[in-house]
C-alpha cells in the first residue's frame, strides 16, 4: 500500500467498544483498543492515499448469535432502535463502501451498523 500510494484499510470492531458491556470490560476494551489503533493508522498513512477506518457492528445474526436462547436474543433486540438484529451483508455493504473510489476523502472514521444502539455518542 506504502509503495502503491493506494490503499484501504478496514477494522472490524464492535458497539461494545465504544458503549462497553457488562461482565465483558476486556472485550470492550480490546475493541476500543482496535479504534485508537486505527485512527493512529489512518493518520500516519493518510499522506501516501490509504485510508483507515472501522466498522462497529451491534447484534449480527451468527451461528454464535444463533446459538443464545431465544428469550435471550429476543432482550437483545429490543434495545435496538430497530427492533432487529443485523445482517452480514449489511456489515460487508460498509466495508465495501469503505473500500471503493467513493470513500476516498473518509479516514479515520468509525462506522456504526448497529442498527441505532449507539446512538448519542
Amino acid at each position: 500500500m506504502l509503495r502503491a500510494r493506494w490503499g484501504r484499510i478496514v477494522a472490524i470492531s464492535s458497539v461494545a467498544g465504544s458503549s462497553g458491556s457488562a461482565g465483558q470490560a476486556n472485550y470492550a476494551a480490546a475493541k476500543a483498543g482496535v479504534v485508537g489503533l486505527t485512527r493512529s493508522v489512518a493518520r500516519e498513512l493518510a499522506s501516501r492515499n490509504v485510508t483507515a477506518n472501522v466498522v462497529e457492528p451491534g447484534p449480527i445474526t451468527t451461528a454464535m448469535t444463533d446459538s443464545l436462547p431465544e428469550a435471550r436474543r429476543d432482550e437483545l433486540a429490543r434495545q435496538v432502535p430497530l427492533g432487529r438484529f443485523g445482517t452480514a451483508e449489511e456489515v460487508a455493504a460498509a466495508v465495501a463502501f469503505l473500500c471503493s473510489d467513493a470513500a476516498g476523502f473518509v479516514t479515520g472514521a468509525v462506522v456504526p451498523v448497529d442498527g441505532g444502539l449507539g446512538m448519542g455518542r
